[in-house]
């Protein structure tokens, strides 16, 4: 599973790199499964702050499914109402909710079909200037079975969100970033270096009411807005008086001022 998965600690920052650049990084059972273990590494490994997702290679992040294995990918059986309710979902990993550490998608180039699922799953995505985006599958019957129907929608607003699913047209980095599907776009040679900056700086930061701040926008996606504030607050209350907010206090009460 290694070989189609790596997972890297670089100091705080984990690196889950798929590693099928032959096959535009397409995701089989292996690789899913190997995907599905990387990321509850990472939910485990204390060292490892913030975590990027990205395609090995210089052309495709993911272009999802691998069609040439899909029976390798899912339950056995069809309609596995397990699956549907507790699974992890087709990919490995894009039912998870418990991540609560920041996670970043390195979108080096196509990111079509799953892939697309797999960096809509991502907090941030941060684009290659070289990225494509789309629902490349509307045009062989594969449903969007790993998040797509629900978060493009909710990332890109209705109208949007389904003009890419249901026309499964591809779009181009600039147009990803005007939509807000991506919030940075840079040149294809500084992607990695970008988005480990970024990744470096929110490691950096205490990361208590980092990952409460997550779980509280997580929780409180599909609740009335009265419910979820008393989510947010109930969720931040434990560090407003904290030692680790003591100590944020105490340093900005002591800054240099320029």
């Amino acid at each position: 599973m290694e070989r189609k998965v790596r997972y890297e600690l670089e100091g705080p920052v984990a690196i889950i790199t798929i590693n099928r650049p032959d096959v535009h990084n397409c995701i089989d059972g292996e690789t899913a499964k190997g995907l599905g273990l990387a990321w509850k590494k990472f939910q485990e490994d204390d060292l490892a702050k913030v975590a990027i997702l990205t395609g090995a290679g210089d052309t495709s992040f993911s272009s999802g499914a691998d069609l040439k294995a899909l029976d390798t990918l899912g339950p056995v059986e069809q309609f596995d109402v397990n699956f549907a309710y507790n699974g992890d979902g087709y990919l490995g990993f894009t039912r998870l909710n418990s991540v609560l550490k920041p996670t970043i998608a390195a979108i080096n180039g196509y990111c079509f079909a799953g892939g697309l699922e797999m960096a809509c799953w991502c907090d941030i995505r941060i684009a290659s200037d070289k990225a494509e985006f789309g629902c490349l599958e509307r045009r062989w019957n594969v449903p969007l079975v790993d998040g797509g129907t629900q978060r493009l929608p909710r990332i890109l607003g209705w109208g949007r969100g389904m003009d890419l699913i249901l026309t499964g047209r591809k779009i181009d980095a600039k147009h990803a970033y005007d939509w807000g599907l991506v919030t940075e776009v840079v040149p294809h040679d500084q992607l990695m270096t970008r988005c480990k900056e970024l990744a470096n700086q929110m490691a950096n930061y205490p990361q208590g009411s980092l990952i409460s701040d997550k779980q509280a926008a997580i929780r409180g996606w599909d609740l009335p807005l009265d419910e979820a504030l008393r989510v947010e607050c109930q969720l931040g209350m434990p560090h407003v008086k904290s030692d680790e907010t003591e100590d944020g206090l105490e340093r900005f009460k002591s800054r240099v001022r320029t």
